[in-house]
């Protein structure tokens, strides 16, 4: 079983920033990919950001230029550094990590999710 456990979220005002963690915990054979999900009020979940193990990333297109995603494979740890906050980047935040265990079955979970509020 893996752990995800996110931390960062909260309130901010409009352009300001915030750093989102998550950390993975579990004994596998290797993550994969990582990513940022984000789901608002009568929304569906969607894709923030993602990172793949050797480092390539992709973005949605309302967060380029305005987020970052980072990832420490040593640690486990995938990082969103969120600048330039808008209200309709108002949602929970999910992180999400796939890979492999060691008998080479894949595996997908989600973190608890952290509630990310951009208000004046």
């Amino acid at each position: 079983q893996v752990q995800l456990v996110e931390s960062g979220g909260g309130l901010v005002q409009p352009g300001g920033s915030l750093r989102l963690s998550c950390a993975a915990s579990g004994t596998v054979f290797r993550i994969n990919n990582m990513g940022w999900y984000r789901q608002a009020p009568g929304k569906e979940r969607e894709i923030v950001a993602g990172i793949t193990s050797g480092g390539t990333t992709n973005y949605q297109d309302s967060v380029k230029g305005r987020f970052t995603i980072s990832r420490d494979n040593a640690k486990n740890t995938v990082n969103l550094q969120m600048n330039s906050l808008k209200p309709e980047d108002t949602a929970v935040y999910y992180c999400n990590a796939d890979g492999l265990y060691y008998n080479r079955a894949r595996f997908n979970y989600w973190g608890q999710g952290t509630q990310v509020t951009v208000s004046s």
